[in-house]
């Protein structure tokens, strides 16, 4: 009787998690967000921001616009590393970015506010932050532009990499 009062138990307890648990809209991606924090699997997380001095952007517009930056501080001033820019599409917990497969809970939104999400063998915590919009365009601006253009690059390549 004992035993299947505690299975009873768990599962009702279960049950109410589930319940529990708010489904949050894939539309709540849309916004700027900051990296809190990374763990490649094996090691220490690491936390960012005003202690590390380090953190990733991404932008999500509502109509599929993507960019993602790294922003560090170097001697106080702030560094802005553009990675990439282009589309996302993300429904029913799919995402995919610059065209890539899409990949099941890559974005994970366990509130309206914050997504974790894997990355090959790294695993993310994001705080979608307000940001004013001069600075959401600056970063969105710098990630657009972050290509080098191929005669640019071509030439780099010939007289600092021969």
């Amino acid at each position: 009787m004992k035993k299947g009062m505690f299975m009873m138990a768990v599962v009702l307890m279960s049950a109410l998690h589930v319940n529990a648990q708010t489904k949050v809209d894939d539309k709540e991606i849309v916004g700027v967000w900051m990296m809190e924090s990374m763990q490649f699997e094996g090691e220490k997380k690491t936390m960012c921001g005003k202690e590390t001095g380090y953190t990733q952007f991404k932008y999500y517009g509502a109509d599929g616009e993507y960019a993602c930056a790294e922003i560090a501080l170097s001697k106080g001033k702030v560094v802005v590393m553009p990675h990439e820019y282009g589309k996302y599409t993300f429904k029913d917990g799919w995402y995919s970015e610059m065209g890539r497969e899409k990949i099941k809970d890559a974005i994970i939104l366990t509130d309206k506010n914050t997504y974790k999400g894997t990355w090959m063998n790294r695993h993310d915590i994001w705080k979608k932050i307000s940001v004013p919009e001069k600075v959401r365009k600056y970063l969105v601006d710098c990630c657009k532009t972050q290509e080098t253009p191929s005669d640019i690059e071509q030439s780099i390549k010939q007289t600092m990499f021969k």
